[in-house]
Protein backbone atom coordinates (compact mmCIF):
# COMPACT_ATOMS: atom_id res chain seq x y z
CA UNK A 1 0.00 0.00 0.00
CA UNK A 2 1.37 3.43 -0.95
CA UNK A 3 0.30 6.98 -0.25
CA UNK A 4 -0.47 9.18 -3.27
CA UNK A 5 -3.08 11.61 -4.51
CA UNK A 6 -6.19 9.94 -5.90
CA UNK A 7 -5.45 11.53 -9.28
CA UNK A 8 -2.26 9.48 -9.48
CA UNK A 9 -3.97 6.34 -8.19
CA UNK A 10 -6.56 6.43 -10.97
CA UNK A 11 -3.77 6.74 -13.55
CA UNK A 12 -2.19 3.62 -12.06
CA UNK A 13 -5.47 1.83 -12.72
CA UNK A 14 -5.20 2.85 -16.38
CA UNK A 15 -1.67 1.47 -16.49
CA UNK A 16 -2.88 -1.83 -15.04
CA UNK A 17 -5.30 -2.05 -17.99
CA UNK A 18 -2.41 -1.51 -20.43
CA UNK A 19 -3.52 1.97 -21.43
CA UNK A 20 -0.41 3.66 -22.83
CA UNK A 21 -1.76 7.07 -23.86
CA UNK A 22 -4.60 9.42 -23.00
CA UNK A 23 -5.94 12.52 -24.77
CA UNK A 24 -7.13 15.79 -23.26
CA UNK A 25 -6.64 19.43 -22.31
CA UNK A 26 -5.91 20.57 -18.73
CA UNK A 27 -8.31 22.76 -16.82
CA UNK A 28 -8.93 23.81 -13.24
CA UNK A 29 -11.38 21.02 -12.48
CA UNK A 30 -9.22 18.24 -13.96
CA UNK A 31 -5.76 19.49 -13.06
CA UNK A 32 -5.06 17.03 -10.26
CA UNK A 33 -5.82 14.17 -12.61
CA UNK A 34 -3.35 15.80 -14.98
CA UNK A 35 -0.93 15.96 -12.04
CA UNK A 36 -1.39 12.22 -11.71
CA UNK A 37 -0.47 11.86 -15.37
CA UNK A 38 2.68 13.89 -14.77
CA UNK A 39 3.65 11.67 -11.84
CA UNK A 40 3.17 8.57 -14.03
CA UNK A 41 4.63 10.07 -17.22
CA UNK A 42 7.21 7.28 -17.48
CA UNK A 43 4.38 4.75 -17.88
CA UNK A 44 1.61 6.49 -19.76
CA UNK A 45 1.79 9.22 -22.39
CA UNK A 46 -0.35 12.32 -22.14
CA UNK A 47 -1.33 13.57 -25.60
CA UNK A 48 -2.24 17.24 -25.55
CA UNK A 49 -4.87 17.76 -28.26
CA UNK A 50 -6.11 21.17 -29.37
CA UNK A 51 -9.77 20.27 -28.91
CA UNK A 52 -11.36 17.73 -26.58
CA UNK A 53 -13.58 16.50 -29.42
CA UNK A 54 -10.47 15.40 -31.30
CA UNK A 55 -9.26 13.56 -28.21
CA UNK A 56 -12.54 11.70 -27.78
CA UNK A 57 -12.74 10.80 -31.47
CA UNK A 58 -9.14 9.59 -31.37
CA UNK A 59 -9.93 7.48 -28.30
CA UNK A 60 -12.81 5.84 -30.17
CA UNK A 61 -10.51 5.20 -33.13
CA UNK A 62 -7.92 3.65 -30.80
CA UNK A 63 -10.56 1.14 -29.75
CA UNK A 64 -11.51 0.41 -33.36
CA UNK A 65 -7.91 -0.15 -34.40
CA UNK A 66 -6.86 -2.30 -31.45
CA UNK A 67 -9.90 -3.55 -29.54
CA UNK A 68 -8.36 -1.98 -26.43
CA UNK A 69 -10.08 0.79 -24.49
CA UNK A 70 -9.40 4.36 -25.60
CA UNK A 71 -9.22 7.11 -22.98
CA UNK A 72 -9.84 10.86 -23.10
CA UNK A 73 -10.54 13.54 -20.52
CA UNK A 74 -12.08 16.99 -20.28
CA UNK A 75 -12.55 19.59 -17.59
CA UNK A 76 -15.91 20.75 -16.23
CA UNK A 77 -18.26 22.70 -18.48
CA UNK A 78 -17.08 23.06 -22.07
CA UNK A 79 -14.27 20.55 -21.66
CA UNK A 80 -16.91 17.97 -20.78
CA UNK A 81 -19.40 18.89 -23.50
CA UNK A 82 -16.69 18.81 -26.18
CA UNK A 83 -16.30 15.07 -25.54
CA UNK A 84 -19.77 14.16 -26.75
CA UNK A 85 -19.01 13.56 -30.44
CA UNK A 86 -16.37 10.96 -29.69
CA UNK A 87 -18.46 9.28 -27.01
CA UNK A 88 -21.50 8.99 -29.27
CA UNK A 89 -19.31 7.54 -32.00
CA UNK A 90 -18.11 4.92 -29.51
CA UNK A 91 -21.65 4.20 -28.36
CA UNK A 92 -23.10 3.74 -31.82
CA UNK A 93 -20.18 1.67 -33.13
CA UNK A 94 -19.97 -0.40 -29.91
CA UNK A 95 -16.35 0.16 -28.88
CA UNK A 96 -14.92 0.65 -25.35
CA UNK A 97 -13.94 4.20 -24.38
CA UNK A 98 -13.35 5.80 -20.99
CA UNK A 99 -14.03 9.51 -20.42
CA UNK A 100 -12.66 11.16 -17.28
CA UNK A 101 -14.68 14.32 -16.68
CA UNK A 102 -13.70 17.10 -14.32
CA UNK A 103 -16.15 18.60 -11.84
CA UNK A 104 -15.92 21.55 -9.48
CA UNK A 105 -14.93 20.76 -5.86
CA UNK A 106 -17.66 19.07 -3.83
CA UNK A 107 -18.10 22.06 -1.57
CA UNK A 108 -18.85 24.25 -4.61
CA UNK A 109 -21.35 21.88 -6.19
CA UNK A 110 -24.97 23.12 -6.24
CA UNK A 111 -23.84 26.74 -5.71
CA UNK A 112 -23.87 27.99 -9.32
CA UNK A 113 -20.09 27.94 -9.25
CA UNK A 114 -17.94 28.83 -12.25
CA UNK A 115 -18.33 26.15 -14.97
CA UNK A 116 -20.46 24.05 -12.64
CA UNK A 117 -22.90 21.82 -14.47
CA UNK A 118 -24.98 18.82 -13.41
CA UNK A 119 -22.87 16.43 -15.43
CA UNK A 120 -24.32 13.06 -14.47
CA UNK A 121 -27.60 13.49 -16.40
CA UNK A 122 -25.68 15.05 -19.29
CA UNK A 123 -23.94 11.73 -19.98
CA UNK A 124 -26.84 9.44 -19.08
CA UNK A 125 -27.85 8.80 -22.69
CA UNK A 126 -24.40 8.17 -24.13
CA UNK A 127 -22.70 6.20 -21.36
CA UNK A 128 -22.95 2.50 -20.57
CA UNK A 129 -21.52 3.37 -17.14
CA UNK A 130 -21.91 6.85 -15.64
CA UNK A 131 -20.79 7.64 -12.11
CA UNK A 132 -19.69 10.62 -10.05
CA UNK A 133 -17.04 9.75 -7.46
CA UNK A 134 -18.09 10.68 -3.91
CA UNK A 135 -14.90 9.88 -1.96
CA UNK A 136 -11.24 10.04 -2.90
CA UNK A 137 -10.67 6.47 -1.70
CA UNK A 138 -13.24 5.03 -4.11
CA UNK A 139 -11.91 6.83 -7.17
CA UNK A 140 -9.52 4.02 -8.32
CA UNK A 141 -12.31 1.47 -7.76
CA UNK A 142 -14.83 3.48 -9.78
CA UNK A 143 -12.37 3.91 -12.67
CA UNK A 144 -11.64 0.18 -12.60
CA UNK A 145 -15.34 -0.66 -12.71
CA UNK A 146 -15.89 1.85 -15.50
CA UNK A 147 -13.28 0.14 -17.65
CA UNK A 148 -14.83 -3.26 -16.96
CA UNK A 149 -18.25 -2.01 -18.01
CA UNK A 150 -16.89 -0.31 -21.12
CA UNK A 151 -15.48 -3.66 -22.22
CA UNK A 152 -18.49 -5.69 -21.12
CA UNK A 153 -21.08 -3.47 -22.77
CA UNK A 154 -18.87 -2.31 -25.65
CA UNK A 155 -19.41 1.39 -25.22
CA UNK A 156 -18.31 4.58 -23.46
CA UNK A 157 -17.96 4.76 -19.69
CA UNK A 158 -17.87 8.09 -17.88
CA UNK A 159 -16.33 8.89 -14.50
CA UNK A 160 -16.97 12.37 -13.12
CA UNK A 161 -14.26 13.57 -10.73
CA UNK A 162 -14.78 16.46 -8.29
CA UNK A 163 -11.43 18.23 -8.26
CA UNK A 164 -10.90 18.09 -4.50
CA UNK A 165 -11.18 14.30 -4.56
CA UNK A 166 -8.45 13.91 -7.17
CA UNK A 167 -6.22 16.15 -5.02
CA UNK A 168 -6.74 14.14 -1.81
CA UNK A 169 -3.98 11.82 -0.63
CA UNK A 170 -5.11 8.21 -0.18
CA UNK A 171 -3.65 4.80 0.57
CA UNK A 172 -3.57 3.04 -2.80
CA UNK A 173 -3.39 -0.69 -3.22
CA UNK A 174 -3.48 -2.17 -6.74
CA UNK A 175 -6.59 -4.13 -7.61
CA UNK A 176 -5.98 -7.83 -7.11
CA UNK A 177 -8.66 -9.15 -9.48
CA UNK A 178 -7.21 -9.93 -12.94
CA UNK A 179 -8.20 -7.57 -15.72
CA UNK A 180 -10.22 -10.06 -17.76
CA UNK A 181 -12.09 -8.53 -20.71
CA UNK A 182 -13.13 -11.49 -22.84
CA UNK A 183 -14.72 -14.89 -22.41
CA UNK A 184 -12.35 -17.74 -21.60
CA UNK A 185 -14.78 -20.46 -22.66
CA UNK A 186 -15.77 -21.90 -26.03
CA UNK A 187 -19.29 -21.28 -27.20
CA UNK A 188 -21.24 -24.39 -28.16
CA UNK A 189 -23.66 -23.93 -31.06
CA UNK A 190 -26.93 -25.81 -30.92
CA UNK A 191 -26.63 -28.62 -33.53
CA UNK A 192 -30.25 -27.94 -34.48
CA UNK A 193 -29.28 -24.42 -35.59
CA UNK A 194 -26.48 -25.83 -37.75
CA UNK A 195 -28.82 -28.39 -39.31
CA UNK A 196 -31.57 -25.86 -39.96
CA UNK A 197 -29.35 -23.23 -41.52
CA UNK A 198 -27.54 -25.85 -43.58
CA UNK A 199 -30.89 -26.96 -44.98
CA UNK A 200 -31.78 -23.37 -45.93
CA UNK A 201 -28.39 -22.83 -47.57
CA UNK A 202 -28.69 -26.00 -49.63
CA UNK A 203 -32.17 -25.02 -50.79
CA UNK A 204 -31.04 -21.57 -51.93
CA UNK A 205 -30.03 -21.01 -55.54
CA UNK A 206 -28.32 -17.65 -54.94
CA UNK A 207 -27.06 -17.53 -51.31
CA UNK A 208 -25.18 -14.46 -50.14
CA UNK A 209 -23.16 -13.71 -46.99
CA UNK A 210 -23.67 -10.26 -45.47
CA UNK A 211 -20.86 -9.77 -42.93
CA UNK A 212 -20.68 -7.12 -40.20
CA UNK A 213 -18.21 -5.91 -37.59
CA UNK A 214 -19.05 -8.87 -35.39
CA UNK A 215 -16.70 -10.84 -37.64
CA UNK A 216 -13.68 -8.62 -37.05
CA UNK A 217 -11.07 -11.04 -35.80
CA UNK A 218 -12.69 -13.93 -37.66
CA UNK A 219 -11.24 -13.36 -41.12
CA UNK A 220 -9.85 -16.89 -41.44
CA UNK A 221 -13.19 -18.45 -40.55
CA UNK A 222 -15.11 -16.22 -42.96
CA UNK A 223 -12.70 -16.94 -45.83
CA UNK A 224 -12.81 -20.69 -45.20
CA UNK A 225 -16.60 -20.66 -44.96
CA UNK A 226 -16.97 -18.67 -48.18
CA UNK A 227 -14.62 -21.06 -49.98
CA UNK A 228 -16.01 -24.29 -48.50
CA UNK A 229 -19.60 -23.34 -49.30
CA UNK A 230 -18.81 -21.28 -52.44
CA UNK A 231 -20.83 -18.24 -51.37
CA UNK A 232 -20.00 -14.62 -52.32
CA UNK A 233 -19.50 -12.13 -49.49
CA UNK A 234 -20.77 -8.59 -49.02
CA UNK A 235 -19.63 -6.63 -45.97
CA UNK A 236 -20.96 -3.54 -44.23
CA UNK A 237 -18.81 -0.45 -44.65
CA UNK A 238 -17.54 -0.41 -41.02
CA UNK A 239 -16.64 -4.08 -41.45
CA UNK A 240 -14.32 -3.40 -44.38
CA UNK A 241 -11.51 -5.92 -44.06
CA UNK A 242 -13.47 -8.79 -42.50
CA UNK A 243 -12.64 -10.56 -45.75
CA UNK A 244 -9.57 -9.50 -47.78
CA UNK A 245 -10.63 -6.93 -50.33
CA UNK A 246 -8.72 -8.79 -53.04
CA UNK A 247 -10.35 -12.16 -52.36
CA UNK A 248 -12.28 -13.31 -55.43
CA UNK A 249 -15.38 -14.02 -53.32
CA UNK A 250 -15.39 -10.49 -51.83
CA UNK A 251 -17.79 -8.49 -53.96
CA UNK A 252 -17.92 -5.20 -52.10
CA UNK A 253 -20.69 -3.56 -50.15
CA UNK A 254 -24.16 -2.14 -50.60
CA UNK A 255 -25.60 1.34 -50.41
CA UNK A 256 -24.42 4.78 -51.31
CA UNK A 257 -20.83 3.93 -50.43
CA UNK A 258 -21.01 0.56 -52.14
CA UNK A 259 -20.30 -1.10 -55.44
CA UNK A 260 -22.19 -2.20 -58.53
CA UNK A 261 -21.34 -5.79 -57.68
CA UNK A 262 -22.75 -5.41 -54.18
CA UNK A 263 -25.97 -3.74 -55.29
CA UNK A 264 -26.68 -6.23 -58.04
CA UNK A 265 -25.94 -9.29 -55.91
CA UNK A 266 -28.67 -8.14 -53.52
CA UNK A 267 -31.15 -7.81 -56.36
CA UNK A 268 -30.66 -11.46 -57.37
CA UNK A 269 -30.03 -13.26 -54.10
CA UNK A 270 -32.70 -15.51 -52.65
CA UNK A 271 -31.08 -16.00 -49.22
CA UNK A 272 -28.86 -13.79 -47.05
CA UNK A 273 -26.73 -15.19 -44.24
CA UNK A 274 -26.67 -12.04 -42.10
CA UNK A 275 -23.70 -12.28 -39.73
CA UNK A 276 -22.65 -10.08 -36.81
CA UNK A 277 -24.34 -6.82 -37.75
CA UNK A 278 -27.24 -4.52 -36.94
CA UNK A 279 -26.92 -2.93 -40.40
CA UNK A 280 -29.47 -0.07 -40.40
CA UNK A 281 -29.90 -0.05 -44.17
CA UNK A 282 -31.06 -3.67 -44.24
CA UNK A 283 -34.55 -2.17 -44.43
CA UNK A 284 -33.74 -1.34 -48.07
CA UNK A 285 -32.97 -4.92 -49.04
CA UNK A 286 -35.39 -6.63 -51.43
CA UNK A 287 -38.44 -7.91 -49.56
CA UNK A 288 -38.87 -11.33 -51.17
CA UNK A 289 -35.72 -13.05 -49.89
CA UNK A 290 -35.07 -15.38 -46.98
CA UNK A 291 -32.78 -14.17 -44.20
CA UNK A 292 -30.83 -16.13 -41.62
CA UNK A 293 -29.52 -13.79 -38.92
CA UNK A 294 -26.68 -14.71 -36.58
CA UNK A 295 -25.99 -12.27 -33.74
CA UNK A 296 -24.86 -12.57 -30.14
CA UNK A 297 -27.34 -9.87 -29.05
CA UNK A 298 -30.94 -11.05 -29.10
CA UNK A 299 -32.11 -7.42 -29.23
CA UNK A 300 -30.51 -7.06 -32.67
CA UNK A 301 -32.29 -10.10 -34.10
CA UNK A 302 -34.96 -8.84 -36.49
CA UNK A 303 -34.44 -5.25 -35.37
CA UNK A 304 -33.68 -3.88 -38.83
CA UNK A 305 -35.30 -6.47 -41.08
CA UNK A 306 -37.65 -9.42 -40.49
CA UNK A 307 -35.76 -12.72 -40.55
CA UNK A 308 -36.74 -16.30 -41.37
CA UNK A 309 -34.35 -18.01 -38.99
CA UNK A 310 -32.39 -16.65 -36.02
CA UNK A 311 -29.24 -17.94 -34.33
CA UNK A 312 -28.27 -16.16 -31.12
CA UNK A 313 -24.55 -16.78 -31.20
CA UNK A 314 -21.18 -15.23 -31.73
CA UNK A 315 -20.78 -15.19 -35.53
CA UNK A 316 -17.26 -16.61 -35.39
CA UNK A 317 -18.37 -19.57 -33.30
CA UNK A 318 -21.27 -20.16 -35.67
CA UNK A 319 -18.94 -20.27 -38.69
CA UNK A 320 -16.63 -22.66 -36.87
CA UNK A 321 -19.56 -24.97 -36.19
CA UNK A 322 -20.64 -24.86 -39.82
CA UNK A 323 -17.12 -25.56 -41.03
CA UNK A 324 -16.80 -28.50 -38.66
CA UNK A 325 -19.64 -30.32 -40.44
CA UNK A 326 -17.29 -30.92 -43.35
CA UNK A 327 -20.15 -30.25 -45.73
CA UNK A 328 -19.75 -28.10 -48.81
CA UNK A 329 -21.72 -26.57 -51.63
CA UNK A 330 -20.67 -26.71 -55.28
CA UNK A 331 -19.27 -23.74 -57.17
CA UNK A 332 -22.11 -22.38 -59.28
CA UNK A 333 -22.70 -19.81 -61.99
CA UNK A 334 -23.98 -17.59 -59.16
CA UNK A 335 -20.50 -17.38 -57.66
CA UNK A 336 -18.61 -17.09 -60.96
CA UNK A 337 -20.94 -14.38 -62.28
CA UNK A 338 -20.53 -12.34 -59.08
CA UNK A 339 -16.75 -12.69 -59.32
CA UNK A 340 -16.84 -11.48 -62.91
CA UNK A 341 -19.11 -8.59 -62.01
CA UNK A 342 -16.71 -7.44 -59.26
CA UNK A 343 -13.72 -7.72 -61.62
CA UNK A 344 -15.55 -5.56 -64.17
CA UNK A 345 -16.28 -2.98 -61.48
CA UNK A 346 -12.62 -2.87 -60.45
CA UNK A 347 -11.57 -2.28 -64.05
CA UNK A 348 -14.05 0.58 -64.26
CA UNK A 349 -12.58 2.22 -61.14
CA UNK A 350 -9.13 1.91 -62.75
CA UNK A 351 -10.44 3.66 -65.85
CA UNK A 352 -11.79 6.50 -63.72
CA UNK A 353 -8.42 6.82 -62.02
CA UNK A 354 -6.56 7.02 -65.33
CA UNK A 355 -8.67 9.84 -66.81
CA UNK A 356 -7.74 13.34 -65.59
CA UNK A 357 -8.83 15.14 -68.75
CA UNK A 358 -11.38 17.21 -66.83
CA UNK A 359 -9.66 17.23 -63.44
CA UNK A 360 -8.15 14.90 -60.88
CA UNK A 361 -10.26 11.83 -60.09
CA UNK A 362 -10.25 10.84 -56.40
CA UNK A 363 -9.84 7.25 -57.56
CA UNK A 364 -6.38 8.19 -58.85
CA UNK A 365 -5.41 9.30 -55.35
CA UNK A 366 -6.65 6.15 -53.61
CA UNK A 367 -5.02 3.99 -56.27
CA UNK A 368 -1.66 5.66 -55.62
CA UNK A 369 -2.11 5.26 -51.89
CA UNK A 370 -2.92 1.58 -52.45
CA UNK A 371 0.39 1.12 -54.24
CA UNK A 372 2.27 2.42 -51.17
CA UNK A 373 0.39 0.76 -48.33
CA UNK A 374 2.24 -1.60 -46.00
CA UNK A 375 0.89 -4.78 -44.40
CA UNK A 376 0.01 -3.20 -41.04
CA UNK A 377 -0.97 0.33 -42.03
CA UNK A 378 -3.95 2.12 -40.50
CA UNK A 379 -6.57 4.25 -42.25
CA UNK A 380 -8.54 6.96 -40.50
CA UNK A 381 -11.41 7.81 -42.83
CA UNK A 382 -13.71 10.82 -42.59
CA UNK A 383 -17.44 10.93 -43.20
CA UNK A 384 -18.86 11.87 -46.60
CA UNK A 385 -17.89 11.09 -50.17
CA UNK A 386 -14.38 10.31 -48.95
CA UNK A 387 -15.79 7.24 -47.18
CA UNK A 388 -16.93 5.86 -50.53
CA UNK A 389 -13.61 6.54 -52.23
CA UNK A 390 -11.77 4.88 -49.35
CA UNK A 391 -13.97 1.79 -49.19
CA UNK A 392 -13.74 1.30 -52.96
CA UNK A 393 -10.03 2.00 -53.31
CA UNK A 394 -8.03 1.15 -50.20
CA UNK A 395 -6.60 -2.35 -49.82
CA UNK A 396 -7.51 -4.40 -46.76
CA UNK A 397 -5.79 -7.56 -47.92
CA UNK A 398 -3.22 -8.13 -45.18
CA UNK A 399 -3.30 -6.77 -41.61
CA UNK A 400 -4.28 -3.20 -42.38
CA UNK A 401 -6.79 -1.59 -40.01
CA UNK A 402 -9.66 0.68 -40.95
CA UNK A 403 -11.63 3.13 -38.78
CA UNK A 404 -14.43 5.49 -39.67
CA UNK A 405 -17.46 6.90 -37.90
CA UNK A 406 -20.02 4.28 -38.86
CA UNK A 407 -23.48 4.76 -37.41
CA UNK A 408 -22.84 8.20 -35.89
CA UNK A 409 -21.15 9.40 -39.09
CA UNK A 410 -19.64 12.56 -37.67
CA UNK A 411 -17.57 14.77 -39.92
CA UNK A 412 -14.04 15.54 -38.80
CA UNK A 413 -13.25 11.91 -37.97
CA UNK A 414 -10.36 11.31 -40.38
CA UNK A 415 -7.63 13.40 -38.75
CA UNK A 416 -8.27 12.22 -35.15
CA UNK A 417 -8.35 8.63 -36.37
CA UNK A 418 -5.07 9.14 -38.22
CA UNK A 419 -3.58 10.54 -35.02
CA UNK A 420 -4.84 7.49 -33.12
CA UNK A 421 -3.45 5.11 -35.73
CA UNK A 422 0.04 6.57 -35.39
CA UNK A 423 -0.09 6.12 -31.60
CA UNK A 424 -1.83 2.74 -31.48
CA UNK A 425 0.16 1.08 -34.29
CA UNK A 426 3.47 2.95 -34.18
CA UNK A 427 5.39 0.43 -36.29
CA UNK A 428 3.24 1.06 -39.38
CA UNK A 429 2.25 4.01 -41.54
CA UNK A 430 -0.85 5.92 -40.50
CA UNK A 431 -3.06 7.52 -43.14
CA UNK A 432 -5.93 9.93 -42.74
CA UNK A 433 -8.37 10.66 -45.56
CA UNK A 434 -10.68 13.65 -45.27
CA UNK A 435 -12.88 15.85 -47.34
CA UNK A 436 -12.14 19.56 -47.20
CA UNK A 437 -15.31 20.11 -45.15
CA UNK A 438 -14.40 17.59 -42.47
CA UNK A 439 -10.72 18.52 -42.40
CA UNK A 440 -11.55 22.19 -41.73
CA UNK A 441 -13.34 21.16 -38.52
CA UNK A 442 -10.25 19.60 -36.94
CA UNK A 443 -7.24 20.93 -38.87
CA UNK A 444 -5.57 22.57 -35.83
CA UNK A 445 -4.70 19.14 -34.48
CA UNK A 446 -2.09 18.84 -37.18
CA UNK A 447 -0.20 20.71 -34.45
CA UNK A 448 -0.68 17.66 -32.23
CA UNK A 449 0.79 15.37 -34.86
CA UNK A 450 3.74 17.75 -35.21
CA UNK A 451 4.21 18.10 -31.44
CA UNK A 452 4.54 14.35 -30.96
CA UNK A 453 6.44 13.74 -34.20
CA UNK A 454 3.74 11.56 -35.74
CA UNK A 455 4.39 11.34 -39.50
CA UNK A 456 0.76 10.75 -40.47
CA UNK A 457 0.02 11.19 -44.16
CA UNK A 458 -3.12 13.35 -44.15
CA UNK A 459 -4.86 13.44 -47.54
CA UNK A 460 -7.47 16.16 -48.07
CA UNK A 461 -9.85 15.63 -50.99
CA UNK A 462 -10.64 19.22 -51.83
CA UNK A 463 -13.62 19.96 -54.08
CA UNK A 464 -14.89 23.08 -52.35
CA UNK A 465 -18.23 21.72 -51.20
CA UNK A 466 -19.96 19.38 -48.79
CA UNK A 467 -20.15 16.76 -51.50
CA UNK A 468 -22.26 14.15 -49.73
CA UNK A 469 -24.83 16.74 -48.63
CA UNK A 470 -24.76 18.39 -52.06
CA UNK A 471 -25.80 15.09 -53.63
CA UNK A 472 -28.60 14.68 -51.09
CA UNK A 473 -29.98 18.08 -52.08
CA UNK A 474 -29.71 17.20 -55.77
CA UNK A 475 -31.38 13.82 -55.35
CA UNK A 476 -34.28 15.30 -53.35
CA UNK A 477 -34.63 18.21 -55.81
CA UNK A 478 -33.94 20.86 -53.20
CA UNK A 479 -32.24 24.17 -53.81
CA UNK A 480 -28.45 23.92 -53.56
CA UNK A 481 -27.97 25.96 -50.44
CA UNK A 482 -25.24 26.01 -47.80
CA UNK A 483 -23.16 23.29 -49.44
CA UNK A 484 -20.53 25.38 -51.22
CA UNK A 485 -17.27 25.94 -49.35
CA UNK A 486 -14.84 28.82 -49.41
CA UNK A 487 -11.58 27.31 -50.59
CA UNK A 488 -8.33 27.14 -48.65
CA UNK A 489 -4.84 26.01 -49.54
CA UNK A 490 -4.64 23.04 -47.22
CA UNK A 491 -0.99 22.40 -48.04
CA UNK A 492 -0.09 25.87 -46.77
CA UNK A 493 -2.39 25.45 -43.78
CA UNK A 494 -0.57 22.23 -42.95
CA UNK A 495 2.81 23.94 -43.27
CA UNK A 496 1.67 26.68 -40.94
CA UNK A 497 0.71 24.06 -38.36
CA UNK A 498 4.02 22.20 -38.54
CA UNK A 499 3.44 19.71 -41.36
CA UNK A 500 5.04 19.22 -44.76
CA UNK A 501 2.55 20.38 -47.38
CA UNK A 502 1.97 19.17 -50.95
CA UNK A 503 -0.63 19.93 -53.60
CA UNK A 504 -1.70 17.63 -56.43
CA UNK A 505 -4.29 18.49 -59.06
CA UNK A 506 -3.58 15.97 -61.85
CA UNK A 507 -2.30 12.43 -62.21
CA UNK A 508 1.30 13.38 -62.85
CA UNK A 509 1.38 15.54 -59.75
CA UNK A 510 -0.12 12.68 -57.73
CA UNK A 511 2.69 10.41 -58.88
CA UNK A 512 5.36 13.01 -58.17
CA UNK A 513 3.99 14.05 -54.77
CA UNK A 514 3.43 10.57 -53.39
CA UNK A 515 6.78 9.32 -54.67
CA UNK A 516 8.42 12.19 -52.83
CA UNK A 517 6.43 11.32 -49.71
CA UNK A 518 7.56 7.71 -50.00
CA UNK A 519 11.17 8.87 -50.08
CA UNK A 520 10.63 11.16 -47.09
CA UNK A 521 9.14 8.39 -44.99
CA UNK A 522 11.87 5.95 -46.00
CA UNK A 523 14.47 8.46 -44.78
CA UNK A 524 12.85 8.62 -41.35
CA UNK A 525 10.67 11.74 -41.64
CA UNK A 526 8.98 12.56 -38.31
CA UNK A 527 6.75 15.41 -39.47
CA UNK A 528 3.10 15.01 -40.42
CA UNK A 529 2.30 15.45 -44.09
CA UNK A 530 -0.72 17.19 -45.59
CA UNK A 531 -1.62 16.50 -49.23
CA UNK A 532 -4.10 18.94 -50.73
CA UNK A 533 -5.63 16.76 -53.47
CA UNK A 534 -7.59 19.20 -55.61
CA UNK A 535 -10.18 16.91 -57.19
CA UNK A 536 -12.86 17.54 -59.78
CA UNK A 537 -16.26 18.26 -58.33
CA UNK A 538 -18.04 15.23 -59.81
CA UNK A 539 -19.78 13.12 -57.19
CA UNK A 540 -18.82 9.46 -56.84
CA UNK A 541 -21.27 7.27 -58.69
CA UNK A 542 -24.31 6.54 -56.59
CA UNK A 543 -24.58 2.82 -55.91
CA UNK A 544 -27.67 2.71 -53.70
CA UNK A 545 -29.73 2.16 -56.88
CA UNK A 546 -28.10 1.10 -60.14
CA UNK A 547 -30.69 0.26 -62.83
CA UNK A 548 -28.47 -1.54 -65.34
CA UNK A 549 -30.52 -4.68 -65.96
CA UNK A 550 -33.09 -4.08 -68.73
CA UNK A 551 -35.06 -7.15 -67.69
CA UNK A 552 -35.61 -5.64 -64.24
CA UNK A 553 -35.82 -1.91 -64.99
CA UNK A 554 -36.49 -1.50 -68.71
CA UNK A 555 -34.08 -0.47 -71.45
CA UNK A 556 -34.94 3.23 -71.26
CA UNK A 557 -33.99 3.41 -67.58
CA UNK A 558 -30.77 1.50 -68.24
CA UNK A 559 -29.76 3.76 -71.13
CA UNK A 560 -30.50 6.91 -69.15
CA UNK A 561 -28.51 5.74 -66.12
CA UNK A 562 -25.57 4.56 -68.22
CA UNK A 563 -25.45 7.88 -70.08
CA UNK A 564 -25.60 9.97 -66.92
CA UNK A 565 -22.77 7.99 -65.31
CA UNK A 566 -20.64 7.40 -68.44
CA UNK A 567 -20.94 3.62 -68.19
CA UNK A 568 -20.06 1.44 -71.16
CA UNK A 569 -22.67 -1.31 -70.98
CA UNK A 570 -20.54 -3.67 -73.03
CA UNK A 571 -17.79 -3.45 -70.41
CA UNK A 572 -20.18 -3.35 -67.44
CA UNK A 573 -22.99 -5.79 -68.21
CA UNK A 574 -25.56 -6.28 -65.49
CA UNK A 575 -25.16 -9.25 -63.16
CA UNK A 576 -28.45 -10.56 -64.51
CA UNK A 577 -27.00 -10.63 -68.02
CA UNK A 578 -23.91 -12.46 -66.80
CA UNK A 579 -26.07 -15.04 -65.07
CA UNK A 580 -28.32 -15.55 -68.08
CA UNK A 581 -25.30 -15.89 -70.35
CA UNK A 582 -24.11 -18.78 -68.17
CA UNK A 583 -27.49 -20.51 -68.36
CA UNK A 584 -28.84 -19.26 -65.02
CA UNK A 585 -32.37 -18.16 -65.84
CA UNK A 586 -32.90 -16.68 -62.38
Amino acid sequence: MAKMIAGQALVKVLEAWNVNHIYGIPGGSINHTVEGLYLEKDHIDYIQVRHEEVGALAAAADAKFTGKIGVAFGSAGPGATHLFNGLYDAKMDHVPVLALVGQVPQAAMNTNYFQEMDETPMFSDVAVYNRTATTAEQLPYVVNQAIREAYRQKGPAVVIIPEDLAATEIDYEPVKTPNVVSNTFSEAIDPAAVTATMKLLKAAKHPLIYAGRGLLGARDELVKFSEQFNIPVINTVPATGVIPTNHPNAIGTFGRLGSKSGFEALQHTDLILFLGSEFPFAQFWPKDIKIIQVNDNSFDIGKMVPVDYAVISDAKSYLQAMLATGETLPETTWLTANRENKANWNRWLDQLAADDSDGLAPEAVTKKIASMVGPNDTYGVDTGNVSGWAVRGLPMDRDQRFALSGLFATMGYGLPAGLAGALSVPDAQSWSLSGDGGFAMVAPDIITEARYQLPVINVVFSNRRFGFIYREQVDTKQHLYGVDLTDADWAKVGEGLGAIGFTASNNQEVETVFDEIKDLQAKGNRKPIVVNAVIKDDDPIGTAFMPLDAKLYGQDAVDAYAKENHIDLTAQPALGELLRAQGDNL
